[in-house]
C-alpha cells in the first residue's frame, strides 16, 4: 500500500489523466478501500483541488478547474512561467517538445486558478512573436488542448475542416496522436466515414464538440507516425512522385531537407534516398536543384527527361549571354 503523501500524487495523476473515474477504479489503482479514496480525495480538496463527486452507482470522482497550487509545488510566479513557456512551445511548434507540452499544459490549466489563468492569457495576447524564417502556421493553443485531451481519452471527436483549396467539410474521427514539424502541427485519426486513417493539419480544424462517444483505440497506420506524417505531406498529397539518390549522408541531407520536403532513407554513409513530390514534375525539379546537393533519379524516369529539358534551356541560356 502506497504511502499517504505519495498515495495522493498518484490519486492527483489519475484524477488528471481521465474525465471521471469510479470510487472502485481508483480503490483498485491505490491497493486501498472505497472508504480510503473519499478521505483521500477530502483531502486534496483541502489542498485546493476541487474534486467533484458525482453520487449513485454511475457517478464517479472527476477534477474540476480552478484549483490552487500548493506553494511548495509551484507558487504563482512559478506557475504562470510554466503555463506561458508551454504555450509559447506549443503555439509556435518548436521542434523537439512535440506532443508532451500540449499534455502538460492541459494538465496544468485544469487546476490554475481563475486569476492565474487570465495572467497567463493576458501575456500570450499581448506578446508578439518575432520568428526567424518562414512563418509557421498559427494554431490556436485551446484547440491543441482540445485535440490532445481527446487523444488522451480516445473519444469521438467532431470538426469542420478546410482542406488545401478551402473547401469546408464536417468530419467525424476517432483521434490518436498529434504530430509536430518545426511548421505545422498534424492530427493522425481514422476518419469514420471514409472509414481510413488520414492526417488533418490542426490549423485548419474548428472543433464542434460535444464530442464522444469514447472508442476502442485502433492499431495505428506506423510505428513511425512522425514518418509516417511526413511522407504523407511531402509525396503521397501531391501528383508528381519521385525517389532521388542524393550524394550525402542522410544526416546532412537533413540539414536542407525537412520533414515536409520529402522522407530520407541512409543508403551507407555518403548516400541517401529522397521520396518526395510535388504539384507537377516541373516543380518537382526545381525543388530537387534548390537543395544543393549532387543527386541522380531512381525513379520516375519521366524526370530524367524534364532534367534533360532544363539542361538545355540552361545552356542555351548561356551560350545566349554576354
Amino acid at each position: 500500500m502506497l504511502e499517504t503523501s505519495a498515495r495522493l500524487l498518484r490519486l492527483l495523476s489519475l484524477l488528471q489523466a481521465h474525465r471521471e473515474w469510479s470510487g472502485a477504479d481508483l480503490a483498485d489503482r491505490l491497493g486501498v478501500t472505497p472508504r480510503t479514496v473519499r478521505r483521500d480525495v477530502d483531502r486534496l480538496r483541502e489542498l485546493g483541488y476541487p474534486v467533484n463527486a458525482s453520487p449513485g452507482t454511475g457517478g464517479g470522482y472527476q477534477l474540476g478547474a480552478g484549483a490552487e497550487l500548493p506553494p511548495l509545488l509551484l507558487d504563482d510566479e512559478e506557475a504562470v512561467a510554466v503555463a506561458v513557456g508551454l504555450r509559447t512551445a506549443a503555439g509556435q511548434g518548436i521542434e523537439g517538445i512535440g506532443e508532451t507540452s500540449v499534455r502538460a499544459l492541459a494538465k496544468l490549466e485544469q487546476v490554475l486558478p481563475n486569476r492565474l489563468r487570465r495572467r497567463v492569457r493576458a501575456l500570450n495576447s499581448f506578446t508578439v512573436p518575432m520568428l526567424r524564417g518562414q512563418q509557421r502556421s498559427t494554431v490556436d493553443a485551446g484547440v491543441l488542448t482540445e485535440l490532445a485531451n481527446a487523444c488522451r481519452d480516445s473519444e469521438r471527436l467532431r470538426f469542420d475542416y478546410r482542406d488545401h483549396g478551402g473547401s469546408a467539410t464536417r468530419r467525424t474521427v476517432e483521434p490518436h496522436r498529434l504530430v509536430c514539424t518545426e511548421r505545422r502541427w498534424y492530427l493522425v485519426a481514422w476518419d469514420v466515414e471514409r472509414d481510413d486513417w488520414r492526417t488533418f493539419r490542426a490549423d485548419r480544424i474548428d472543433p464542434k464538440p460535444p464530442h464522444g462517444p469514447r472508442f476502442a483505440p485502433r492499431t495505428p497506420p506506423a510505428d513511425d507516425l512522425a514518418a509516417y506524417v511526413s511522407q504523407g505531406v511531402s509525396t503521397r498529397a501531391y501528383a508528381a512522385q519521385a525517389v532521388i539518390r542524393l550524394h550525402t549522408s542522410a544526416e546532412r541531407a537533413a540539414d536542407v531537407v525537412g520533414p515536409s520536403d520529402g522522407v530520407l532513407e541512409a543508403v551507407d554513409d555518403n548516400q541517401c534516398l529522397l521520396r518526395t513530390g510535388a504539384a507537377s514534375l516541373d516543380v518537382l525539379v526545381i525543388h530537387v536543384m534548390l537543395m544543393g546537393v549532387d543527386f541522380e533519379v531512381v525513379e520516375p524516369p519521366e524526370l530524367t527527361e524534364y532534367l534533360r529539358s532544363a539542361r538545355d534551356r540552361l545552356s542555351r541560356a548561356l551560350a545566349e549571354s554576354p
